[in-house]
């Protein structure tokens, strides 16, 4: 039984360690990906290396606390998302800034949205709010997110004014957002609602997770950038 034990948490540390050497290497590839753009598109493919730079930090550390305790206090996870997925949802709001300018209104509401939606899922979890209320309010800003990407300003410019590379681009950044970021109030469901999940499966998942959400997601933007910059010379 202490063999299997240790065995599993040799695992969930191996799956830290490889994200953040993913997280590592993508935020240099970024960084260096922004000289190999056109200036509008400099922004967003930056904004994407400070997602994965920041990750990188995060699994720095995080790793450490898992080798030494074995176990990943919520309240780490939480202060990457609160930093991380805000840039994200603002990089989609850029990348489409790159073809048209969205509404500046637009720009403050995702912001906020975002960060509500992530302090709401922690408050949730950590038990300051019900954690039926938490996650609802998480699922209502998700959906915000989702609608302005799909029906609002941000689908229609995309629709109306974006080239072919611009809107295959930005299909896959919303399939992104759409199923890789379903993982989030999944997990939340099941901790809370659906008896948990220790905290080793609970770590691989997000770990795994991370190389979607966060990791295809700057590469995504990247392609898309290298490729319309070189469509434009």
């Amino acid at each position: 039984m202490e063999l299997k034990l240790l065995q599993s948490t040799d695992i969930t540390g191996g799956t830290f360690s490889l994200t953040l050497a993913g997280m590592f290497a993508t935020a240099v590839l970024l960084f260096l990906g922004t000289g190999w753009v056109s200036k509008k598109w400099k922004l967003p493919v930056a904004l994407a290396g400070v997602v994965a730079l920041l990750a990188t930090a995060y699994y720095w550390q995080a790793r450490e606390v898992w080798l030494a305790a074995g176990q990943m206090p919520v309240i780490y996870r939480y202060i990457d998302w609160l930093i991380t997925v805000p840039i994200q949802v603002l990089t989609l709001y850029f990348y489409i800034g790159a073809v048209a300018r969205p509404p500046v209104g637009l720009f403050w509401r995702l912001l906020v949205v975002s960060v509500v939606m992530i302090l709401a899922r922690y408050m949730g979890e950590v038990d300051f709010m019900h954690p039926t209320l938490g996650f609802l309010i998480g699922i209502v800003g998700w959906l915000y997110i989702l609608g302005e990407v799909y029906f609002g300003k941000l689908g229609e410019i995309n629709a109306k004014s974006a080239t072919e590379t611009v809107q295959t681009g930005f299909f896959w950044l919303r399939l992104v957002v759409t199923v890789g970021w379903a993982i989030y109030p999944l997990c939340y469901f099941i901790a809370s609602f659906a008896g948990g999940v220790d905290e080793g499966t609970l770590s691989i998942v997000y770990n795994l997770a991370d190389f979607v959400n966060q990791i295809l997601f700057g590469l995504i933007i990247l392609f898309a950038a290298m490729k319309e910059s070189a469509s434009t010379r």
